[in-house]
């Protein structure tokens, strides 16, 4: 790849406050653009979610080739899986419910796939991180209150490590930044390999 490429700021195909303020924290030189990319529903049950997550980042990078033809394009998808069954975002309250009531008091696994594409060679990586998260049943009040609050919303398995749902979280084994939205470690390992 052409040094050049990383002479300019990346484009995030994002615009989640979090991964903005994941690659910021990381000093990584950034523009986030909105991808044109419709995510669609999470494959549900007996599905690859690493594979799921990883095609979901790259159709939300290629989403935006043709208006950066010269720059090096970053996108991710978050979804969390426990067994055969695999959640992105609720899709509304009742949603929410569903996937935190299967979630509590089990160990998911959280999967964020990973697409670097530089648009002008069409070279790109593709991969993924896994985070295993634990946590702890809750009572109905709290699933309610905490329901009620939204802090649910636009986040895959409908928690956020960093938010609300973090006292109900027992145990992080993997990258933090990878619940919280973009593995920031595995982001930096694939921008040394475009280099």
């Amino acid at each position: 790849m052409d040094r050049r490429v990383l002479s300019r700021p990346i484009i995030l195909a994002s615009l989640s406050p979090r991964r903005s303020s994941l690659l910021a924290e990381a000093g990584i030189p950034f523009e986030a653009v909105a991808p044109r990319y419709a995510e669609p529903p999470p494959p549900g049950v007996h599905a690859d979610p690493a594979a799921f997550a990883e095609s979901a980042s790259f159709y939300k990078a290629a989403s935006l080739a043709d208006d950066h033809p010269d720059r090096l394009i970053l996108a991710a998808d978050t979804v969390v899986a426990l067994g055969d069954r695999v959640f992105g975002k609720p899709a509304d309250l009742e949603d929410a419910r569903r996937i935190l009531t299967a979630l509590l008091g089990a160990t998911q696994q959280v999967i964020t796939g990973v697409t670097l594409l530089d648009v002008a060679s069409g070279r790109r990586l593709i991969s993924h991180d896994v985070t295993h998260v634990t946590m702890r049943a809750m009572s109905e009040r709290e699933l309610e209150d905490y329901l009620a609050r939204g802090d649910w919303e636009g986040k895959a398995g409908a928690y956020g490590i960093q938010g609300q749902a973090d006292r109900f979280i027992e145990k992080c084994d993997g990258s933090y930044s990878n619940v919280v939205g973009l593995p920031v470690e595995l982001v930096q390992r694939m921008l040394k390999e475009f280099i």
